[in-house]
């Protein structure tokens, strides 16, 4: 049997949950959730990373669905229902396939009956327009986590991508970290600064995750996890889950990037834009400046150093597909993992690890996160600071 062979018949016992799929932005983006016109039952591959036959080769089992939205929207908490909904309406029109989750034990079940457990996570603290109340209603309607920033700073919490502003979470931000950790609410902490993450294991009375995030000494981007704060994971019960967007995970590709984003900008595009127009733009760029090419195996990098610093209970995985202009060879788009558990298996990797960084450090993390919960709603009635009586 091949290494491949072998990849697949473990993710047939133990699939991929994945972190981060911003399948719904896209939508959003190239139909304006017209889910006829990119029906994901059949194939999308001429415009999307992500639907349900690849999945299904892909070997998924459970994804965090994405409901982001840009921090620079003046209605960033309509459009992040919107995104919502969108959810909701897959799931719907999908019931073969998709299975909402709310909890570990939906996710266990999505996995008896053979579909895919449908999570959500809100990308960036602006989608609670500094409310508490606006933090319980996204909990309501079933988003699971949050990444307490975006790209930018949010008022209470610095973002890795950003300048310094409160040095980490302000008073505010950490009333943020506990309300969540009293609804069960994964505190996400891809994006965020280095000083955001330290500060909001100092705060969190539950395990924390990274959505989306590689190895900072693999790959030195501010959008990684430096080494002191992958050493906590195992006394916060933690999980960082490995990104591949190439800019992220290869060193060469953070200098290209650069260069490219300038170029994306000089031409009147948002360097996140991934439109037909936009991507003509890094296309002819790319043919003047060939971009530097990641693969599994630079992935596989990042994980076997994480591995080694934080150990296999706190490793998984978030492709962040369909959110990224670019993708590793051999981790195209969301057919792609059998890829990378094959390089870890060349490289020595047990099947007992594999099962932990696929499907079940992810779903005891969730669990984890419902216990606490579940001890401090015995405890602690519902949070109704504000940002102004915290933060002045």
């Amino acid at each position: 049997m091949t290494s491949l062979e072998e990849a697949r018949e473990l993710l047939r016992e133990f699939p991929v949950v994945d972190g981060h799929n911003d399948l719904p932005w896209a939508l959003r983006e190239q139909v304006r959730y017209d889910l006829d016109a990119r029906d994901i039952a059949t194939s999308q591959r001429a415009h999307l990373h992500t639907d349900l036959p690849r999945l299904r080769e892909g070997g998924v089992g459970a994804q965090y669905w994405s409901v982001y939205v840009r921090a620079d929207l003046p209605d960033a908490v309509p459009a992040t229902l919107e995104q919502i909904d969108c959810v909701r309406q897959l799931i719907a029109r999908h019931p073969a396939d998709l299975r909402a989750a709310l909890t570990a034990a939906d996710m266990e079940q999505a996995r008896a009956e053979g579909r895919i457990a449908s999570l959500m996570g809100a990308e960036g603290g602006h989608s609670i327009a500094d409310s508490l109340g606006t933090l319980r209603g996204l909990y309501g309607l079933g988003v699971r986590y949050m990444t307490l920033t975006h790209n930018d700073n949010v008022a209470w919490a610095d973002s890795a991508t950003d300048a310094p502003a409160v040095g980490g979470l302000s008073a505010f931000g950490r009333e943020v970290v506990r309300e969540m950790n009293r609804l069960g609410m994964l505190v996400d902490l891809s994006h965020v600064a280095a000083t955001t993450m330290r500060d909001a294991l100092d705060a969190t009375s539950a395990p924390v995750i990274f959505s989306h995030s590689s190895s900072r000494a693999v790959c030195d981007h501010p959008r990684n996890i430096p080494d002191d704060v992958l050493e906590r994971l195992p006394a916060n019960g933690g999980v960082a889950m490995v990104t591949f967007v190439p800019k992220f995970v290869l060193q060469a590709a953070v200098d290209w990037t650069a260069e490219a984003d300038a170029n994306m900008r000089a031409h009147g595009f948002h360097h996140l834009d991934t439109t037909a127009e936009a991507m003509k733009v890094h296309r002819a760029f790319e043919e003047r400046t060939p971009r530097p090419i990641a693969t599994a195996s630079t992935v596989a990098d990042h994980l076997d150093h994480m591995r080694e610093v934080a150990g296999i209970d706190h490793l998984g995985i978030g492709g962040d597909y369909d959110g990224t202009a670019f993708t590793p060879d051999g981790l195209d788009d969301v057919s792609g993992y059998p890829n990378l558990i094959a390089e870890l298996l060349d490289r020595g990797w047990s099947k007992t690890d594999l099962a932990k960084l696929t499907w079940q450090n992810a779903v005891r993390v969730l669990g984890a996160a419902e216990d606490v919960a579940r001890d401090l709603q015995a405890t602690r009635s519902p949070s109704n600071a504000t940002i102004e009586s915290l933060d002045g």
